[in-house]
């Protein structure tokens, strides 16, 4: 949300084209921003008047912000066009990495850096007018400072830029999840087995007038296991989570990679099933029909009511036959710390493996010192962090380890 701090509309006087160029920043941005829109906010605007800062705000939300998603871009790019003096500054570092100054002041907040780049691309569409002076042109050789994937695979999702998300979802695509059968206690007919299966030794020699000419031998039957995802779509979650259901739709999607089934589910004050959206083979549309199932994105966080509901309604038709769980979530909860440990334990005992992926364990310093996080943490196989491309391919090898339970211990120290 942006601050309210005073307004300071341009001095130019064109009130109109001033707002039709801020709509045209959102479009660039991505938001769903038409000219019928512009049209609307103008005359909104002229109805409501300016003079209160908030008033303002509110006005053009009302009419270019439609969806929840949208509200953290509008909010940024609002701040840097109408209040910002030195919002070309700002958004120079946050493209530039090799610049000093403003960028190290402080970590880009969320979708400042999507908005920083809508509005650069902005001001080199508008038409130079003649009156003004000719500013000297300054070329950027950012040839020295490409990064390419590899950085792209270490860069947190909630610093991304546009194009930088693009290729992340790219990526994230073309990921796979691999993951060893589950061995069964139940024996199937197999030439290496070691263990003999008599019945058939047997019906084999009645074929031959009694005469045991070979020993038939039996193994463990081997299957794949199901998948089950919670991922938790809150406010301080919502970046990770879109990245994170991009991956996991890859992994529904991807065919002989093992999983039996992926099933998803989403929770932040209430829980969502949007398995059968993540089997659309078109991931746009797999994800806008999951956003329009689950709608509480960007809201608050209930993580024990939530896993309250599937221990209750979902456990036993999605868990069976030794599923792993995986849950992203930061685990900041608000209601009872015992309710959510009672719950998180009964997801255990459920399930062969669960695995769960915090963002806020990219910082160095992070400490289960959240209510939230000590409940949560005892009662999981392996703790790991999940803020970018680089930590989600690193849960393979999570997977195929059982040994394997990331930074579970060095934090567990940390509580006792």
């Amino acid at each position: 949300m942006a601050e309210h701090l005073p307004l300071d509309l341009p001095e130019d006087g064109k009130l109109s084209q001033n707002i039709t160029w801020f709509a045209r920043a959102l479009r660039k941005a991505g938001l769903p921003v038409g000219p019928g829109r512009v049209i609307e906010a103008i005359r909104a605007v002229e109805a409501a008047g300016f003079t209160d800062r908030r008033d303002f705000y509110w006005t053009l939300h009302a009419c270019f912000v439609s969806r929840p998603e949208h509200a953290t871009v509008f909010a940024q790019i609002f701040r840097l066009y109408w209040r910002d003096p030195r919002y070309m500054e700002h958004m120079m570092a946050m493209l530039v990495p090799a610049v000093r100054g403003v960028q190290e002041d402080r970590p880009a907040a969320p979708a400042e850096k999507r908005a920083a780049e809508a509005l650069l691309a902005d001001q080199a569409d508008r038409p130079v007018d003649p009156a003004q002076p000719q500013e000297t042109e300054v070329e950027i050789d950012a040839s020295a400072t490409a990064s390419g994937d590899e950085k792209l695979r270490a860069l947190d999702f909630e610093q991304m830029s546009t194009a930088e998300m693009a290729r992340a979802r790219q990526i994230l695509s073309q990921m796979s999840l691999p993951v060893p059968p589950v061995i069964t206690r139940r024996l199937v007919a197999d030439r290496r087995g070691r263990a003999p299966d008599w019945r058939r030794t047997l019906r084999g020699a009645l074929a031959r007038g009694g005469e045991v000419t070979e020993i038939r031998t039996r193994a463990r039957a081997t299957r794949w296991p199901n998948l089950v995802a919670l991922c938790d779509i809150s406010g301080s979650m919502s970046q990770y989570s879109r990245a994170i259901l991009h991956f996991l739709h890859a992994v529904s999607n991807r065919e002989g990679q093992g999983w039996a089934r992926v099933h998803g589910f989403t929770f932040g004050t209430r829980l969502t099933n949007i398995t059968r959206h993540l089997a659309d083979r078109d991931v746009d549309a797999a994800l806008q029909a999951a956003g329009r199932e689950a709608r509480d994105w960007e809201g608050g966080t209930r993580i024990g009511a939530c896993l309250a509901e599937f221990n209750r309604d979902w456990s036993r038709r999605v868990l069976g036959q030794g599923a792993v769980v995986l849950l992203i979530t930061d685990g900041l909860e608000r209601d009872d710390p015992a309710r959510l440990a009672a719950q998180m334990e009964r997801l255990h005992l459920s399930c062969r493996h669960l695995i769960w992926l915090n963002p806020l364990l990219r910082w160095d310093g992070f400490a289960p010192r959240a209510q939230g996080v000590a409940a949560m943490l005892p009662h999981v196989d392996s703790f790991r962090a999940g803020h970018n491309i680089a930590a989600l391919e690193g849960l393979a090898a999570a997977l195929a380890d059982p040994r394997d339970h990331g930074e579970r211990a060095r934090l567990m120290a940390m509580l006792s």
